[in-house]
């Protein structure tokens, strides 16, 4: 059985080119963001708006126009409504 040694050259370059990869990869991905953080910072901004705005349709932000009046107000309930809460003692302390 024949083992095969290692030199520290060896080692010291497959290291070398391990890093230089890596560090190309950094580079290269630095460089993308730099030159499209517009677009990625109006792509974010356009995400979080519409996740906020949800089925609203976007009103003044391009989308569909909101609904013009309240129809939901004019018709009758046809729930009651919760009451106002009473005014009480209310944890225990007294109310004079």
């Amino acid at each position: 059985m024949s083992c095969k040694k290692f030199s520290f050259n060896n080692i010291a370059n497959v290291i070398s080119i391990a890093s230089g990869v890596s560090l190309a990869g950094i580079i290269g991905v630095g460089s993308y963001v730099y030159l499209n953080k517009d677009a990625i910072i109006q792509d974010v901004k356009d995400a979080a708006i519409e996740s906020v705005m949800g089925g609203m349709g976007g009103g003044a932000l391009g989308g569909s126009a909101l609904p013009i009046g309240a129809p939901d107000l004019a018709s009758p309930q046809t729930q009651p409504q919760a009451s106002a809460p009473v005014p009480s003692a209310g944890l225990g302390v007294p109310t004079f």
